[in-house]
């Protein structure tokens, strides 16, 4: 979830005075940082997973599952667990950290993976192991899922114990989820309210529905029973409290005498204003950070190849959504999306009416086009050699200072055009950081990021030293949640240069979780060792986010993707050398090179819209080798024993199939159960009873046994 720091956070009218003195040490304390540790460098790969859990409470009498409030009591226990482990000398198993949600729980390996095969085998059974253990600190009627999107959050009665919003007063004001439902530590409750107070109104997150068989077209969702029960004033003073928006008052000027009776109010939509006809509402940051994921981190050798994985990953960040999509069903409703993405991505956005382009600009600086939680605006390129180059073969000593002469290794691939979208970014940070000695790619990068005001100041944080702390930085870096994230070394640590991969929904077992977690590492490996260049515009990558939501994209979508990968034709792997034909490439001319095609300099970037099966599995009439070919070929070259590639071939298995449909996403099978159930009345909603067996089919797959059908 990021930083989390102890002490006595400011209220949003005291927070917002010291947004500049953040902003100003935090840039201060990355320039420390980056004076120190930018030629340093790593020979082994070190990589971690976090996996996110919600626990759930069940009433087998009454056929109810709902959310247990009571995995904040167990996540102590779980940290007094690896408290003890290190006090007695022991490497603890599993580290954990709380989560938005109090239902929920953050587990990863208790010490980072290192770079060998053999590490990779380890990850399922610590995944396993880490789900036993969480599962060992519950009551016996509680038990601990991987769901990405809790099906029935935000319905009356989805939370043990029960407890009722308070949409007059609280954090969040929420119509649908009580502020109980946030982990108490100072920092969540905190950010969640300074969000709605910096905007100026709650967040409006709002996903279409799926029509089904007996869903009414349009669609207007019934007044919740339990709505009328929470409030102390009129819904419309409510909605408006704290709103700063002008025009939305006056649209809500009419319902101010209203009754509050749900047959004088017959929809949600004609109660509240933002909730649009067709569209799911949802009004508060636990829709969205309340959800899961799968997030995989990485070491690199050096800053230069940290940012290099940066680039190459992003343009993977939209597959890999709709790959893995989970999330079919928000408070209660069958959506016609697969994924979370942007109901995150609206669940914090804290942008002003004039941020996002609704008011002309008078109190804000800068239009903002996206929310904090979003796709990257900027790639970096791997920028200058600072650090001499290094990688897992180098034995070059890094320079004593400054800038090698050697070339940095992957750099000729990038060019200026890929970041061509619109970017706010502050000029006196940016020639703040150029001044330091940061190059214009990273400056630029850092210079966006900081146009954003640090959400949650503790007050005993505000004067540091600057050069022993990186908290200013982090306040900033830490909030904006991105598809990929640059991570520098925290100051004295011997934590290197580290990328985070960020798209990934979390999956309903260890196995699934496992084999995309591996599938990543592997591909970094193969990117890395046969200079891949997955280079297009940052706007077409934009496009496959939004593609990535559609229901069932995986087979029903194409993506925007490059055509000729291979950078360097010295690298290209030997099971392609002879994939494309001498006089053409991919449908346009070339020439031959000792049979080997090039690809003229005016076609070399060219892009192609390929399903997710091509990128996957490969596009023979066009020769793309596709990831998962590559990964073999990568495999291939270091010859590992037989068991251990079985082993890692059945989870590229398990991925290409999912690919190409033979096995459902996860969104896909939830929809599906949800449509097959004999409760289900084709009307989209998704009743406690239909929930409650989707909890026992699948947690009747633990410890190790897997549906069929589903991860075969």
């Amino acid at each position: 979830m990021g930083l989390l720091s102890l002490g006595t956070p400011l209220p949003w009218d005291e927070a917002k005075n010291h947004a500049d003195h953040v902003r100003k040490h935090g840039i201060i304390q990355f320039l420390n940082i980056w004076r120190r540790l930018r030629n340093r460098r790593r020979d082994k790969l070190l990589w971690g997973d976090e996996v996110e859990y919600v626990v759930v409470s069940y009433n087998d009498g009454e056929k109810r599952a709902k959310l247990s409030l009571r995995a904040h009591d167990a996540l102590a226990k779980l940290q007094q667990i690896e408290i003890d482990d290190i006090a007695s000398g022991r490497i603890a198993d599993s580290s954990w950290k709380p989560e938005y949600g109090r239902y929920m729980l953050e587990g990863t390996p208790g010490v980072p993976y290192g770079s060998t095969l053999e590490d990779l085998l380890t990850v399922e059974d610590n995944m396993r192991r880490r789900r036993q253990l969480a599962q060992s600190c519950l009551k016996p009627n509680e038990a601990v899922f991987t769901f990405t999107s809790f099906p029935r959050l935000g319905t009356c009665n989805s939370l043990e114990p029960g407890t009722e919003p308070t949409p007059d007063t609280g954090a969040s004001c929420s119509l649908f989820i009580p502020d109980e439902a946030i982990n108490p530590h100072a920092r969540f409750p905190t950010l969640t309210a300074n969000i709605r107070l910096r905007r100026g109104s709650k967040v409006s997150i709002n996903m279409p529905i799926f029509h089904d068989t007996n869903t009414p077209k349009p669609w207007y969702e019934p007044v919740p029973p339990c709505l009328t029960r929470t409030l102390s004033q009129p819904l419309p003073a409510v909605l408006s409290h704290g709103c700063s928006d002008g025009t939305r008052a006056q649209k809500e000027e009419h319902l101010c005498n209203e009754s509050l009776n749900p047959k004088a109010l017959p929809s949600l939509q004609e109660l509240v204003p933002d909730a649009l006809a067709d569209h799911i509402y949802m009004d508060c940051m636990c829709f969205g950070m309340g959800c899961c994921c799968l997030q995989i981190t990485f070491q690199a050798c050096s800053v230069e190849e940290a940012r290099r994985l940066y680039d190459q990953l992003t343009v993977v960040t939209p597959v890999m959504l709709a790959l893995t999509a989970a999330a079919p069903i928000f408070r209660g409703y069958l959506a016609d999306v697969d994924v979370r993405w942007s109901v995150i991505a609206g669940s914090v956005d804290d942008r002003t009416a004039e941020e996002r382009g609704l008011q002309p600009l008078k109190n804000s600086r800068y239009r903002i086009p996206k929310s904090r939680y979003e796709s990257i605006s900027l790639y970096l390129s791997p920028g200058p050699n600072y650090s001499g180059g290094c990688s897992e073969t180098d034995v070059e000593s890094p320079p004593p200072g400054g800038v090698s002469s050697r070339p940095t290794r992957g750099g000729e691939f990038f060019k200026d055009k890929y970041n061509d979208l619109e970017v706010p970014f502050d000029k006196e940070i940016y020639r703040q950081l150029i001044d330091g000695g940061v190059d214009e790619h990273l400056a630029k990068h850092y210079a966006h990021l900081f146009i954003r005001d640090p959400l949650v100041i503790f007050q005993e944080l505000l004067e540091q030293d600057d050069t022993a702390s990186s908290d200013h930085f982090e306040n900033i870096q830490s909030t904006n949640w991105q598809t990929m994230r640059f991570k520098p070394p925290p100051p004295a640590s011997d934590i290197g240069w580290r990328v985070e991969f960020r798209s990934m929904e979390i999956q309903l077992t260890d196995k699934e979780n496992a084999a995309f977690a591996v599938f990543v590492v592997l591909l970094t490996r193969a990117i890395l060792s046969f200079d891949l260049n997955f280079y297009i515009p940052l706007s077409k990558v934009d496009e496959n986010m939004r593609r990535g939501h559609g229901r069932d994209a995986v087979l029903g979508e194409r993506f925007w993707f490059r055509r000729n990968v291979f950078g360097n034709p010295a690298k290209r792997p030997a099971e392609f050398q002879n994939g494309v034909p001498g006089s053409v490439v991919n449908g346009v001319n070339g020439t031959s090179v000792n049979g080997v095609a090039e690809v003229r300099e005016e076609d070399e970037d060219v892009c192609d819209e390929m399903t997710i099966d091509e990128i996957i599995n490969g596009k023979p009439s066009t020769s793309f080798p596709g990831l998962i070919p590559l990964v073999r070929a990568y495999l291939h070259t270091i010859s590992p024993p037989i068991s251990t590639l079985h082993r890692l071939e059945s989870y590229l298995e398990l991925i290409s199939k999912k690919a190409n449909g033979e096995l459902p996403t996860t969104a896909r099978w939830i929809r599906e159960f949800v449509r097959g159930h004999k409760g289900y009345k084709g009307d989209s909603k998704v009743s406690e009873e239909v929930l409650w067996d989707l909890c026992k089919v699948v947690e009747g797959w633990k410890d190790g046994r897997e549906v069929v059908g589903l991860n075969a």
